[in-house]
């Protein structure tokens, strides 16, 4: 029997409740919808951890986030991976990551690729555009001193905040902009163009293929031909670059950014939708080449994205609302016929070993997640707790100090979710049923017998993971970052040598 191919395209910031096949009333999503028609879809697919950095340990090597230490950002070296246990079984695998910094050989995302690009030595024509606006940085000495006077009272800072910015947008009034130009990281279909590229170089062997696409990512800069076929219009890429800026605002509070929320909105679902487009051509390129009939397809994504539903915008790790940690999950095989609808919660920790296990290849013993393939495929998939983790307001995960915080988790079932805050020794439960927005949680005394058990299964996940640290792993990971570190340093140290 010829062995079976995968291929998983994950997409960054892409919300459940953003695709029609889990419901979203705008038609954003026509292809993927209609490739569900014939697929499992997970109702209640769960990451492990949010932002990408957070979140992709288990994706790729079924592993807890926080399991080798807060202190090890990204993949071990020498840990086991998807792409290492199918290399060794066979495969030929190949990575195109559409420029996320946090997805590259430094985190140790290469291991087990033959090929793998992350677009990161790619310059983009927006890094030169927006080289010329007026920045912080570039401030000259007048302006730095008026800055500073301008702290003095909060009313004087509100003015020159307000002032500022609109100052910044007159000067880049005049500028030359396309959607092109202006956009941070490759879209869809330069990444697709590469992994067609790649698939018809291949011969007759069983392949992996990674695509990772920024298209909903933050700044918004979708295609105009996505923007046209949603019908969103005239939004010109002035519009959006005011758009974004407005909405990157760290000096306003929600109710004045909530003016423009529908406009972000439509430039967030255009950039999934030119997603969608090129899942058709992905798609099509599996079928020129006759590799669609024996290939397992999946489309998931590493978090979501919050649009002022609790006050905050983009995926900061400052709360773990189902904005963050519900995601959608779409699964074709070829035996696959009708729509298969798996309900409860199904954990990321759990995709890796289930996605070997539908090809056929054995599951390292290191993946901490199991496989669910054989459940899937009866239609009895077993609704579990799914458990995300993450370091509390670590935006920045290449500061030590950062990923040292204090932690912070939920325990989420298809009912409850219990979030706990380690930096404010509280937990907070929330009923999905009752209150899916999450607007209030359950006063303390509520609910005892769910607090207590979705509690259980935190303290049992902490204790675990402490007894079963991989000290080897951890150990290698400090030392990669140490190496890292110290080649940093070097780069910007001073060339003190002597010429001949």
């Amino acid at each position: 029997m010829k062995k079976r191919s995968l291929v998983l395209v994950t997409v960054d910031c892409l919300r459940a409740d953003h695709v029609g096949f889990l419901g979203y009333s705008r038609p954003v999503t026509p292809v993927l919808d209609a490739l569900a028609e014939n697929s499992i879809v997970f109702s209640d697919a769960i990451v492990a951890g949010a932002p990408t950095y957070f979140s992709f340990p288990a994706i790729m090597a079924s592993r807890h986030p926080l399991a080798l230490g807060r202190d090890v950002l990204g993949i071990a070296p020498h840990e086991r991976t998807l792409a290492t246990a199918l290399r060794d079984a066979g495969h030929t695998t190949a990575a195109f990551l559409a420029g996320n910094p946090y997805l590259t050989s430094r985190s140790g995302y290469d291991q087990g690729f033959d090929i793998f690009h992350d677009f990161m030595d790619s310059g983009f024509p927006g890094e030169s555009a927006l080289s010329g606006l007026p920045a912080t940085k570039r401030l000259s000495n007048l302006n730095r001193r008026i800055q500073a006077d301008s702290r003095r009272t909060h009313l004087t800072a509100v003015a020159y905040d307000e002032l500022y910015f609109w100052y910044c947008q007159w000067r880049s009034g005049g500028q030359n902009l396309s959607m092109d130009i202006l956009r941070r990281y490759p879209a869809a279909d330069v990444v697709v163009d590469q992994a067609r590229v790649w698939l018809s170089s291949l011969g007759e062997e069983p392949f992996f293929l990674w695509l990772h696409l920024m298209d909903p990512h933050h700044p918004y800069y979708p295609p105009q031909e996505a923007l046209s076929s949603l019908g969103i219009s005239p939004m010109t890429p002035r519009r959006a670059r005011f758009l974004n800026s407005f909405w990157n605002r760290g000096d306003i509070g929600a109710q004045r950014l909530q003016q423009y929320r529908g406009e972000i909105l439509s430039l967030y679902d255009a950039g999934i939708h030119w997603v969608d487009k090129q899942m058709s051509r992905l798609v099509r390129a599996l079928q020129q080449f006759q590799r669609w009939d024996e290939t397992v397809f999946v489309v998931t994504a590493d978090h979501g994205e919050e649009f002022l539903e609790h006050g905050n915008r983009y995926h900061s790790p400052i709360g773990l609302p189902e904005q963050l940690i519900h995601v959608p999950l779409l699964l074709h095989a070829p035996e696959l016929s009708g729509i298969h609808l798996c309900q409860g919660s199904f954990s990321l920790i759990n995709l890796a070993p289930t996605l070997l296990d539908a090809v056929g290849v054995a599951v390292p013993d290191s993946f901490q997640g199991r496989s669910y393939w054989e459940q899937i495929a009866e239609g009895n998939l077993p609704s579990e707790p799914a458990i995300v983790e993450c370091i509390g307001a670590c935006n920045n995960p290449f500061r030590f100090d950062d990923r040292m915080r204090p932690r912070l988790m939920a325990v989420r079932d298809a009912a409850y979710k219990l979030v706990i805050d380690f930096s404010e020794k509280a937990d907070f439960l929330y009923d999905l049923k009752n209150d899916p927005g999450e607007h209030s949680s359950l006063p303390v005394g509520a609910l005892p017998k769910a607090r207590a058990r979705l509690l259980q299964v935190a303290r049992a996940h902490l204790q675990e993971t402490q007894h079963n640290r991989n000290a080897e792993l951890r150990l290698l990971a400090r030392l990669r970052d140490l190496r890292q570190s110290m080649g940093t340093k070097r780069e910007q140290a001073p060339d003190c040598s002597v010429a001949d």
